[in-house]
C-alpha cells in the first residue's frame, strides 16, 4: 500500500506583499525571517509542519518574482501551442538554472515543476496593476494547482479588483490575514488547499484534525500554567523581623522590594513557559522596568473612584490588563500596591476583581508588624 503524497505548497509573488508571513503563520514557524527590504528571500526554505512527530504538510517560502516579463517573453518564444507550456517552463528552468539574472524565478519554478501547488500572494491594500499580470500567466503555464491569498498590509481596500483579476488566473481565490486571523482561517484555507487536487484532500482533512486537537491541548495546558502562577503570585509573602530599635518605615519598604522582584520574576517564568508550549522560539521584545508608586495600584481605590468603576461593575467583568505584551498591573496586597507584574491577558485583573467583591474584604487594612497579610508582606 502506498503512502500519501505529501501535500506541498510553494508560496510565490512579488516582493514584500507578505509571502514570508504566511509561511510563518501556517508553519507555525516564528523563526522565518520576515523584514521589510525587498528580495529577503532568495533561497527557497522548506518548513514541514509536525504534529506529534507526524509530518501534515510542507511550505516552501520562495523568492520573489524579479524579471517576470523577461521570462514570459521567452516562454511564449519557446511554445507552439498551450499543451507544452509546462515543458516549455521546464525548459526555462533547465537552460538558465546558472545565469544569475534568473535566479530568483528557477528557485521559485523548481518545486512548482516537482509537484508543489502554487499559493500566490498579493497585497489588497494597494491598487491591482498589470504588473502582476506576467507572474500571474508564467504560473498559469505551469499546469499546477493553484491557488490566490489576498493579504492585506495596509489600509487600503482594493479587494474587489484583485478578486475580479485572480479568478482568471487561479483556481481559488482567498482574503487572508497572515497576521490576524483566526484559528478556524487556517482551518478553511487548509480544506481550500484540499480542493486543488484529490489527492490532497484527504491527508489535509487529516491535518485539521490534528491541528484542532493540539490546540485544544495547548489551550489546557496554558490554562493549567497560568493557575499555577496565579496561586503562586496571590500566596506568596515576603517575612522580616522588627528589632526593637529597627526603622519599620525602611524594613516595610525592603519586604515590598523583594515581593515586586519576586512576583515579577514569577510572571516571566510563566510568559517563557507560556511561549515555549506555543513554540514561539524566537521572540524580541522591548519593556520598560515596571515603576510603582505609592498609591497608584489598578485595584486602588483612588483607582476606582477616578475611572469611575463600580464595585459591583469590577467584581462581575474583571478589572485588569493582559500581560503577554509586557503590559503590567499591581496587585492588591493589605490594602498596599506591592505590585504583581504582568500577567496573561486579563486573569490576574479577574482575581482582583475578587478582592473588589468583598472575598478579602474582611482582611483590608494597614500594614501591621508581625501581622500575616493576603498575598502580601509580613515583618
Amino acid at each position: 500500500m502506498s503512502e500519501r503524497p505529501l501535500p506541498r505548497f510553494a508560496v510565490v509573488g512579488h516582493p514584500n506583499k507578505g509571502k514570508s508571513s504566511i509561511v510563518a503563520t501556517l508553519a507555525q514557524n516564528d523563526g522565518i525571517a520576515i523584514a521589510l527590504e525587498p528580495g529577503t528571500t532568495r533561497e527557497n526554505g522548506h518548513y514541514p509542519l509536525r504534529v506529534d512527530d507526524r509530518l501534515l504538510y510542507e511550505l516552501i517560502d520562495t523568492p520573489g518574482f524579479q524579471r517576470p516579463r523577461r521570462v514570459l517573453a521567452w516562454l511564449q518564444a519557446h511554445s507552439l501551442s498551450a499543451s507544452d507550456r509546462p515543458d516549455t517552463v521546464r525548459a526555462f528552468v533547465t537552460q538558465h538554472r546558472d545565469d544569475p539574472r534568473f535566479h530568483d524565478e528557477c528557485q521559485l519554478l523548481t518545486p512548482i515543476l516537482e509537484g508543489a501547488g502554487i499559493l500566490y500572494v498579493v497585497d489588497g491594500a494597494v491598487p491591482y496593476s498589470r504588473e502582476q499580470e506576467a507572474e500571474m500567466e508564467i504560473l498559469r503555464w505551469t499546469g499546477r494547482p493553484s491557488l490566490a491569498l489576498i493579504n492585506r498590509i495596509g489600509a487600503g481596500d482594493h479587494l474587489a479588483d484583485w478578486r475580479a483579476a485572480l479568478g482568471q488566473y487561479f483556481q481559488i481565490v482567498r482574503d487572508f490575514d497572515a497576521v490576524h486571523a483566526p484559528f478556524e482561517a487556517h482551518l478553511s484555507l487548509l480544506r481550500g488547499f484540499g480542493q486543488l487536487a484529490p489527492e490532497w484532500e484527504a491527508p489535509l482533512e487529516e491535518a485539521t484534525h490534528h491541528l484542532r486537537d493540539q490546540r485544544r491541548h495547548r489551550q489546557h495546558q496554558a490554562l493549567q500554567l497560568i493557575a499555577a502562577a496565579l496561586a503562586d503570585m496571590l500566596t506568596h509573602r515576603e517575612t522580616g523581623r522588627l528589632r526593637d530599635d529597627g526603622n519599620r518605615d525602611a524594613l516595610e519598604h525592603e519586604l515590598g522590594q523583594r515581593w515586586r522582584d519576586w512576583q515579577r520574576q514569577r510572571e516571566q517564568r510563566l510568559r517563557r513557559d507560556v511561549e515555549a508550549l506555543y513554540q514561539h522560539r524566537h521572540l524580541r521584545r522591548r519593556e520598560q522596568a515596571l515603576a510603582w508608586q505609592p498609591g497608584s495600584d489598578l485595584f486602588s481605590e483612588q483607582a476606582r473612584r477616578t475611572w469611575g468603576v463600580s464595585r459591583t461593575y469590577l467584581a462581575t467583568a474583571g478589572f485588569g490588563a493582559g500581560a503577554l505584551g509586557g503590559a503590567g498591573i499591581d496587585a492588591l496586597a493589605a490594602g498596599h500596591s506591592l505590585g504583581a507584574g504582568a500577567l496573561i491577558g486579563g486573569v490576574l485583573g479577574a482575581a482582583g476583581s475578587v478582592f473588589y467583591g468583598g472575598k478579602y474584604a474582611d482582611k483590608l487594612g494597614a500594614l501591621k508588624v508581625l501581622e500575616r497579610f493576603t498575598g502580601g508582606a509580613e515583618a
